[in-house]
Order: C-alpha cells, then sequence, then structure tokens
C-alpha cells in the first residue's frame, strides 16, 4: 500500500503539509521537493481458464472468504499487458494471452491505479507463493464485488451480455 511520505526523497528533510490547487501535498523546507503521492500503477486479470471458468485468487493473509483477481504492481520497463502476463505467470505458472483491455480504476482506498485485462490461458495451474489458494469459478455463476477489481469483474461480464 501507498503509505503517505514523511521524509524528502531527496535529501531525507522531514516533509511539511501545505495546500495547492485545492490538494493537500507535502514539500521539503530544505530543497523544495513535492511529494505528490501519486497513485502506484497496478495490473489485474480476469483469468479465463479452460471451461468457462474464471480464476479468483486469495492472497496470503487475507480472510478465508475473500478473494479477487490475479493482481500485481507494475515494474518499471514493461508494458501494463507484459506485467499482467507476468504476474499471471508469477502467480499461477500460466501461459496467457491478452484478450483485451477491461478498464482502468481507481482505487483510492489503496492510493492505486488498477488497469486491468482480459487473458485467456490454459494448462495446469501452479499456485504461486504469494497466494493463498486459488478458486476456479464458472463464468456464469461470478458475481462482481463493490471495491478494487470488483469494478472491472462487473464491466468485463456486462459486455458480455
Amino acid at each position: 500500500m501507498n503509505a503517505k511520505a514523511s521524509h524528502c526523497e531527496r535529501c531525507g528533510t522531514g516533509l511539511s503539509a501545505y495546500r495547492e490547487e485545492g490538494r493537500e501535498r507535502s514539500r521539503c523546507g530544505a530543497c523544495g521537493f513535492v511529494a505528490y503521492g501519486n497513485p502506484t500503477p497496478v495490473v489485474a486479470a480476469i483469468v479465463e481458464h479452460e471451461d468457462g471458468h474464471v480464476v479468483l485468487a486469495r492472497g496470503k493473509g487475507w480472510p478465508e472468504k475473500m478473494f479477487g483477481l490475479v493482481t500485481g504492481f507494475l515494474e518499471a520497463g514493461e508494458t501494463p499487458e507484459e506485467g499482467v502476463l507476468r504476474e499471471v505467470n508469477e502467480e499461477l505458472g500460466l501461459r496467457g494471452e491478452v484478450v483485451g483491455l477491461v478498464g482502468v480504476y481507481a482505487f483510492t482506498a489503496r492510493n492505486e491505479l488498477i488497469v486491468a485485462y482480459h487473458v485467456r490461458a490454459e494448462g495446469p495451474i501452479t499456485v504461486g507463493e504469494e497466494l493463498e489458494e486459488i478458486k476456479r469459478v464458472p463464468i456464469a455463476r461470478l458475481r462482481p464485488w463493490p471495491f478494487g477489481t470488483g469494478e472491472a469483474v462487473r464491466d468485463w461480464l456486462a459486455r458480455r451480455g
């Protein structure tokens, strides 16, 4: 999660709050650096896996019944498409293909910008180190949730009819 910075990333001096353009910002009194607190880009995959199922994942430390899409932070030097395919491979052991962009969603609770894709993959799943478990849900039984990647599921299902 993106925490608000308390020290300057340039010189290490403590940051002070001020208002600019109607927003609260943090500025370094020593060097003038402004910490904007921009959102972190996250990629998410609606993984359509063999026989009309979508793979949902439960991360380590998540509540027992909480599942979501395969997600991860976009890394330097990769496109969002490359990043989402990397995450599908790391978390599920699958090679996938991007079918299309589902949408871009602000997840303000975590100061993230989610870039969600529909990814088609096949083969045996190997649960990665970051996950506690996965479940395969028939598309006909898939239901969106009211936050985070659930908005992408809602939009994807709506487009399917």
